[in-house]
């Protein structure tokens, strides 16, 4: 389920279980009334870690996929030196 923008107050009494389910896995659902916002359905218990904390209030979006899927660097163009060796010697560079 994606997090809605806001609900007004009408859609909230039609899908209410909807919406609480929203709530209980942890989303902040913004409430409206005739445009205006008028109150939040968050979670009854707070979310443990900071991650899901940030998460819940919409500051946070978790990453998807695995970094391990990503494709290696492209090879250095020849007579030029490789990423790795160019972050190696900034970092060189910053420590002394």
């Amino acid at each position: 389920m994606s997090e809605p923008g806001s609900i007004g107050i009408r859609e909230l009494r039609q899908h209410a279980s909807r919406y609480v389910a929203m709530a209980k896995t942890g989303k902040r659902v913004p409430v409206t009334e005739r445009g205006k916002l008028v109150a939040y359905l968050v979670p009854a218990e707070e979310p443990a870690s900071i991650l899901d904390r940030l998460e819940a209030a919409g500051q946070l979006r978790r990453g998807t996929g695995n970094i391990l899927d990503l494709l290696p660097p492209p090879p250095a163009e020849p007579g030029e030196k490789s990423l790795t060796e160019t972050l190696r010697e900034m970092r060189d560079e910053e420590r002394y």
